[in-house]
């Protein structure tokens, strides 16, 4: 056999990698969420660059195999080498059992998975050693097992990035980490969003159609087993092109360079995206980004907030009316996009109900998300804080005792409940709630007649808003002010929700029907919340927690961070404010309208105020923009900074208040003074969190169950 032929079951199982790698992406190349045209030379570029960044990719990958494949041979199972292994696994096998290894130290299911691997590892070199004339049978069905593993691997991470793609316009990132975690969460609403089982039916049928071709073409591996020499020549070809992928990926990473994100996108490799998104979900802004002696950036600041001293936002909050203790109710929307609205141009009648209710309100026009996924819409709202990178504050550890608005609200002697019509374990927002001092409605507090309908995300947003007028029926005799935070649900995939209710049925699974039936259920909540005694004096917030996508040419596209926000009660006027401002800035407008005050840290300010200096912050989990003068400025890792000139792209019979598209073109000047100021924010925003000067000091959490779920 010659030399190439026994490196067979790798370059056949690479050609496979390539073919799924280039046709998948030629599908996302024309995939309808791409929106953008490619030139010969990124066409080139995606394809070319790709391709040898697959290769270094699936060197890396082939470790395993190479590890199965030099260690397969017959001279291990002769006497007494073979005894001596097989005692020497069935002891590791003991000792793992007994409890008392390594392994246990570090606790969770570590000891099970090493166990189990040593486990089946015993049990298969004791059938080849004590089977000696099945051997050959048996090397086989393990080798077409191996491939076939290796087959499947291939296959469902090209079905994931395709899907990864169709939901978010982007190869794996930060979320596709998260989406391990919740597992649960994430599995059902893959079963309930996609037909699954004939999915992986075909998706089984054709990995044993390919194992058995790859199989006709790499079983002389086995049939004439590599001498010990020949193994040798093996691995130090091996071992040299593994050396040289570790250089090679990334840099060919930093050739993804290009001003179309779709162009880097498309030419990298998923895996190796997902592996970055994993090493950096928790990002040193002080070691990544670009900074300013911290004076410096607290002095910048100070224009910003004229009051603040020395190093922290705290300033005093006060009004020259009488404090307005109302009750408060603030709706976040689930993935709700201003393009939703027909004043901002869509011409499907959606959204019929807030459309009304919007002119009723005091609107935001220009209001723009802090980030793209739930948490950062949490964050928001919740802490007034702009993005920080990497993992949102309500995901991490030190998430509790914050300076928030349930925190200013308690002060005021308010009752303080977030509710949730899903499991509150989800995203980590019950411990990030129960530990600021909210209590906590989620699935777990309705009774089996409150739930009418429910999907992998939780109850449908009827059932949450009856739960609630029920609770607020109950605060309202406690004769005190409450404020309510209810998180939203059914405007998510798989976009299931009660059948007859719109005229969309609710098992087509579409994404304007979950909007409708989104828009529909709040129609139901005003209806029942206006016959109720509390309702005039209630002050209604609503606004969306981040865009249906964030897809997009650049970095920060303007119009995946555009939402929709308004404040509704009756006793305040129908106004429009088309103010640039951030979702952090809601909150503290509705302080001011309640003229309370108070002790503020939140970067997020009364819009209304004469000192309000119009900006807006929108994030990914990495790249940090600013949004001030019609100047996007970008802080990205390595201390890179970019800044785009904002050129409104009209679209016609649009009013000027709620046109949402920009061309972002790149900056020609730079604009020292933007990214001395974007600097500043974010790393100010930064230090208050490391040094816990964000802190809300009259705040003690003693214990969870002070914060136990309401039932």
């Amino acid at each position: 056999m010659t030399f190439y032929k026994k490196l067979s079951p790798f370059y056949n199982l690479a050609v496979f990698y390539f073919i799924v790698s280039f046709l998948l992406r030629a599908v996302l190349f024309f995939h309808p969420i791409t929106q953008s045209s490619f030139t010969v030379l990124q066409s080139l570029k995606i394809f070319s660059l790709g391709l040898i960044s697959d290769f270094f990719v699936f060197i890396v990958a082939s470790v395993f195999l190479w590890l199965y494949l030099i260690f397969i041979s017959n001279s291990k199972y002769n006497k007494p080498s073979g005894y001596i292994i097989l005692g020497f696994l069935v002891s590791a096998f003991l000792y793992v059992a007994s409890g008392k290894s390594i392994f246990d130290e570090y606790g969770g299911a570590l000891p099970r998975i090493v166990l189990i691997f040593i486990g089946i590892k015993t049990f298969l070199f004791a059938l080849l050693l004590f089977l000696p004339k099945h051997r050959d049978k048996i090397r086989f069905w393990l080798f077409a097992f191996v491939i076939f593993l290796y087959v499947l691997v291939i296959l469902q991470n090209g079905l994931s990035e395709y899907f990864f793609w169709n939901e978010f316009g982007v190869k794996y990132n930060f979320i596709a980490v998260n989406y391990l975690i919740y597992t649960n969460e994430v599995i059902g609403n893959i079963m309930e969003s996609y037909p699954v089982i004939p999915l992986f039916s075909v998706l089984f049928i054709v990995t044993g159609i390919v194992t058995y071709f790859i199989m006709r073409k790499s079983g002389n591996y086995i049939d004439e087993i590599p001498k010990l020499n020949e193994k040798f020549k093996i691995s130090l070809l091996y071992i040299g092109l593994l050396l040289v992928s570790f250089f090679a990926i990334p840099a060919l990473a930093k050739t993804e360079n290009s001003k179309n994100i779709f162009v880097n996108e498309l030419q990298s490799n998923g895996l190796y995206k997902f592996y970055l998104a994993f090493q950096n979900n928790k990002l040193d802004y002080f070691k990544f980004y670009k900074t300013l002696p911290n004076n410096k950036a607290f002095s910048l600041l100070k224009e910003q907030f004229p009051t603040i001293s020395n190093e922290n936002t705290s300033r005093n909050i006060q009004s020259d009316s009488i404090e307005n203790h109302k009750n408060v109710v603030l709706i976040t929307i689930e993935s709700y996009s201003a393009e939703f609205m027909k004043m901002y141009g869509n011409q499907e009648n959606i959204t019929p109900f807030l459309d009304s209710l919007s002119q009723k309100s005091l609107q935001f026009t220009n209001l723009y998300a802090a980030g793209n996924r739930t948490v950062r819409g949490l964050e928001a709202v919740t802490l007034c804080l702009p993005p920080t990178a990497g993992e949102s504050v309500v995901k991490r550890e030190d998430n509790k005792n914050k300076f928030s608005t349930g925190a200013v609200f308690k002060q005021k002697g308010y009752n303080v409940k977030f509710m949730y019509g899903g499991d509150a374990f989800f995203d980590n927002m019950q411990d990030f709630y129960s530990g600021n001092g909210y209590q906590i409605i989620d699935k777990s507090s309705f009774s089996p007649d409150e739930i009418t309908f429910s999907n992998v995300w939780g109850v449908c947003d009827e059932d949450m808003y009856n739960k609630a007028i029920k609770v607020m029926n109950a605060e309202a005799k406690e004769n005190k002010p409450f404020f309510n935070h209810i998180m939203t649900v059914s405007n998510h995939r798989p976009f299931t929700y009660p059948n007859n209710k719109i005229d969309i049925p609710g098992d087509i699974k579409s994404r304007d029907g979950g909007v409708k039936y989104t828009d529909y259920a709040l129609r139901k909540f005003f209806a029942m919340a206006g016959k109720q005694p509390w309702f005039n004096n209630t002050v209604f917030v609503i606004v969306a927690d981040h865009c249906a996508s964030s897809a997009g040419k650049t970095e920060l596209p303007l119009d995946k961070y555009r939402i929709p926000a308004f404040i509704y009660s009756p006793q305040i006027k129908p106004e429009r404010c088309n103010k640039l401002m951030s979702q952090i800035d809601l909150m503290p407008t509705v302080f001011g309208l309640l003229h309370f005050d108070y002790q503020s840290k939140f970067f997020g300010q009364d819009v209304f105020k004469p000192d309000y200096k119009p900006r807006a912050f929108i994030a990914t989990y990495q790249d940090l923009g600013l949004i001030k003068d019609n100047v996007l400025t970008i802080l990205s890792p390595k201390q890179q900074v970019k800044q785009f000139d904002l050129r409104l792209n009209k679209k016609e019979d649009v009013a000027h208040d709620y046109q949402i598209y920009y061309d972002e073109k790149p900056l020609k000047s730079e604009r020292t003074d933007l990214i001395n100021q974007t600097i500043a924010f974010y790393q100010s925003a930064s230090y208050v969190l490391k040094e816990k000067e964000y802190q809300f000091k009259d705040l003690t959490v003693k214990n969870h169950k002070l914060y136990a779920k309401v039932r």
